[in-house]
């Protein structure tokens, strides 16, 4: 199953109070539904959720949608379940604010309800990565850019700091924020869910932080080893023309440990001098007398 099914299995199991219902049923039936003269139709994969909307209904409004079990479109192996519901039909779209685009205050009139018609949305349209795959990425499918903005509103309430696409001939409300997707699963109480998604997040980010740390760490060694045989290079390049003797005694002392310590860097190299020649000498004042070593190097090489 999908990490979004595991999601929307535990959402339709939590218990609610008939004003949560009424309001979780909106959002749901507002989002997945088809609406004729006489019936509305509601279309899902997930068994769950279909026992969830059934029994909202039959609570409700006492009376039983009828259910109708099919294979998936292109003979996929899931199950697609139908429920369609043939009574009271003005009521329930009256009661359940479906004649309207943009749902009366009443149906989120705090922010419990507006979170659970969030909730309701993301059982209806709404779809979830597996936090173990490459990205993060939360969305909901609606029909109208002045729903799309109006759900963006309600869920940027909460600092998610959600989005809207154009996608096809929909719109996409969206978060890509990884710490974001997990506020929204604690706000509509998927709790379940929301220890699985940490726990998988904590662990990429523990592992990106690695990775990271070690490609630094590399680099610098990388970065050592090349200053270090540039060093080299020069100091040779003076040798070959006799041109030691002519340093100063403090560069040419840099000049014959850096020979006998070549893959060193400055800081070992100047702790190694300073500790056989008793007399202390600074990372710095090194890199002070390896720059003399480049500019009389460099010198030589222009006149060749």
């Amino acid at each position: 199953m999908s990490f979004t099914g595991i999601v929307k299995n535990e959402l339709s199991k939590l218990e609610l109070t008939k004003l949560e219902a009424i309001t979780e049923l909106s959002a749901i039936l507002k989002n997945n539904a088809f609406i004729s003269d006489n019936v509305i139709r509601v279309t899902t994969e997930n068994s769950s959720v279909a026992r969830h909307i059934f029994n909202l209904i039959k609570n409700l409004y006492s009376i039983s949608p009828k259910i109708t079990v099919r294979h998936g479109y292109n003979y996929q192996k899931n199950y697609v379940y139908i429920l369609e519901i043939s009574n009271k039909l003005d009521f329930i779209i009256k009661d359940l604010n479906l004649d309207v685009e943009i749902p009366n205050d009443y149906i989120l009139d705090d922010d419990i309800l507006t979170r659970i018609y969030l909730r309701g949305v993301f059982i209806a349209s709404g779809s979830i990565n597996d936090p173990k795959k490459s990205r993060y990425h939360l969305e909901f499918i609606v029909d109208s850019l002045k729903y799309a903005e109006f759900i963006k509103d309600k869920l940027n309430l909460y600092y998610l700091n959600s989005k809207v696409i154009k996608r096809d001939n929909k719109f996409m409300v969206y978060i890509k924020e990884a710490e974001k997707i997990g506020d929204f699963l604690r706000m509509i109480n998927a709790i379940g869910a929301l220890l699985y998604f940490e726990d998988i997040r904590i662990y990429r980010d523990h592992k990106n932080m690695t990775n990271r740390l070690n490609n630094c760490e590399q680099a610098n060694v990388d970065k050592i080893i090349e200053t270090a045989s540039n060093q080299v290079k020069d100091i040779e390049l003076i040798e070959s023309i006799g041109g030691l003797n002519l340093l100063d005694e403090k560069t040419r002392l840099a000049a014959v440990y850096r020979m006998k310590y070549k893959e060193a860097s400055l800081l070992e190299l100047s702790e190694i001098i300073s500790i056989e020649t008793k007399t202390p000498l600074t990372k710095s004042g090194l890199h002070h007398r390896f720059t003399k070593i480049k500019d009389i190097a460099n010198k030589i090489r222009e006149k060749k």
